[in-house]
């Protein structure tokens, strides 16, 4: 599948994870099936709109925040802070607000 199917499929595991939902619990808030919910998340297969619509109302999300800064393309230059918005994402919201404090006390650092 494509570099895009793969990222989509991610991003819906880390809002799954995030929320404490196991795929089967996300499938049946969805009304997908499971095998379908962990075929997307793999990026083994490429979902409907209609099934995109379905998750994000499951992980109360909306269309726009699920495909937030995902690139259609792929540049080297954009890799990093793709990277960073990825893992940041994956974590809770205890956790991004830690990183995002490690973050400013290096750029006060870096400044000083």
């Amino acid at each position: 599948m494509s570099d895009l199917t793969t990222k989509l499929g991610k991003r819906i595991r880390n809002y799954r994870l995030k929320l404490g939902f196991s795929q089967e619990q996300l499938a049946e808030k969805s009304y997908c099936h499971p095998t379908y919910i962990g075929q997307i998340e793999r990026g083994e297969k490429n979902p409907t709109i209609e099934s995109i619509e379905k998750i994000t109302r499951a992980l109360g999300i909306s269309l726009s925040q699920l495909l937030e800064k995902i690139d259609f393309e792929s540049h080297s230059e954009n890799q990093i802070p793709e990277k960073c918005y990825e893992l940041i994402l994956s974590k809770n919201h205890t956790e991004q607000k830690s990183i995002y404090s490690i973050l400013l006390e290096l750029d006060r650092y870096k400044n000083e």
